[in-house]
């Protein structure tokens, strides 16, 4: 029988299938309802501040928007604020429970901000502090790791981005994304077959850049959760200014490269690896970035990458859930996770 991390992951075709049809048209009707914001603060932890990441990117590429990060601790243990001024306070949370992220949504009600939650409880502490609320309908998450919560909360934020953007392409480039995922999931049993030969791995680089920045920090976490390998997410500009120095003669460097404006750069790292005699594992759907690779990782389907960090997670958690597997740990209760980990 399959452990609940591998039915979860299998899921999300349905999952973001199920989130679209419920969410698009009242993702665009909050986009109108908005008062007028010149950038975005947003407060999140573990793999939804990894969607926090590709906000970043995404919402200011396509909508325009400055992104910061906010500093929950700074509310909770500085007992400080920071000028909200002219923000939209996004809070992403998968439980809306954790303290310190609705006292970051609490500071901009205080200051008269627009508020938006992004939860899976659309009952929640979170929830219920926040002007607006973006339910991802996940269903229960049975598996500590969170797998479907994160591609849902990344799908949730490509949403806001189209609907602030208004090409209609970009709309149908997202409702192609349940079939994506499920070519990509195609995959499954070749990558299950590959993870072995990392079995005895301790530790790893994990290297993404733009879009897929988000994806390298998440890829690692999973790694870090389920398998307990030390895995250390970069950027490729970041890695060259001192990190490549860690690398010598087999050290496993896991690429996330799918076609789009950061190929020309992650082929340059590429080259640079191979000369250190690096093991390189690349999630790419590009057959000549895979080609370089000791380990590929494919992407069974082609996603515009700006949606492409929804699909290049999966061989990730593909990976993480197999390698944990040959190690013989608790897929779905890996050691010091909680579901719900509250913090202040």
């Amino acid at each position: 029988m399959s452990s609940l991390l591998e039915q979860e992951i299998f899921s999300q075709p349905e999952v973001i299938a199920r989130l679209i049809d419920r969410e698009l048209k009242h993702i665009q009707q909050i986009v109108t309802q908005l008062p007028q914001f010149k950038y975005v603060l947003i407060a999140a932890r573990g793999s939804s501040d990894h969607a926090a990441l590709y906000a970043t990117y995404l919402w200011a590429a396509l909508a325009g928007y400055p992104i910061a990060l906010a500093t929950p601790s700074l509310h909770t243990l500085y007992k400080a604020s920071a000028r909200m001024d002219e923000a939209l306070v996004v809070g992403i949370s998968q439980s809306g429970q954790s303290p310190d992220i609705i006292a970051v949504l609490e500071e901009g009600k205080r200051q008269g901000r627009p508020t938006l939650a992004i939860t899976n409880d659309a009952t929640s502490p979170l929830a219920t502090m926040a002007d607006h609320v973006v339910e991802l309908h996940v269903g229960l998450e049975r598996s500590v790791a969170a797998t479907k919560t994160y591609t849902a909360q990344l799908a949730v934020m490509a949403m806001f981005a189209a609907s602030w953007n208004g090409d209609k392409e970009l709309i149908a480039e997202l409702q192609k994304l349940p079939e994506a995922l499920q070519k990509t999931l195609q995959g499954a049993q070749e990558i299950a077959r590959r993870a072995e030969r990392y079995r005895y791995m301790d530790r790893c680089v994990v290297v993404g850049r733009g879009y897929n920045y988000a994806t390298s920090f998440e890829l690692a976490l999973k790694l870090k959760e389920l398998t307990y390998v030390m895995a250390t997410a970069y950027s490729s500009a970041d890695f060259r200014h001192g990190p490549i120095a860690t690398v010598d003669t087999g050290l496993p460097a896991i690429l996330i490269m799918p076609t789009g404006a950061t190929s020309e750069d992650m082929f340059d790292l590429v080259k640079e690896l191979q000369q250190r005699n690096a093991e390189l594992l690349i999630i790419s759907d590009a057959q000549q970035a895979l080609e370089q690779a000791q380990t590929p990782l494919p992407l069974l389907a082609r996603a515009p990458e700006w949606l492409s960090p929804i699909v290049s997670i999966i061989p990730g958690q593909l990976l993480a859930l197999h390698l944990a597997a040959y190690k013989g740990l608790n897929l779905d209760s890996p050691r010091g996770l909680h579901k719900v980990t509250r913090t202040f």
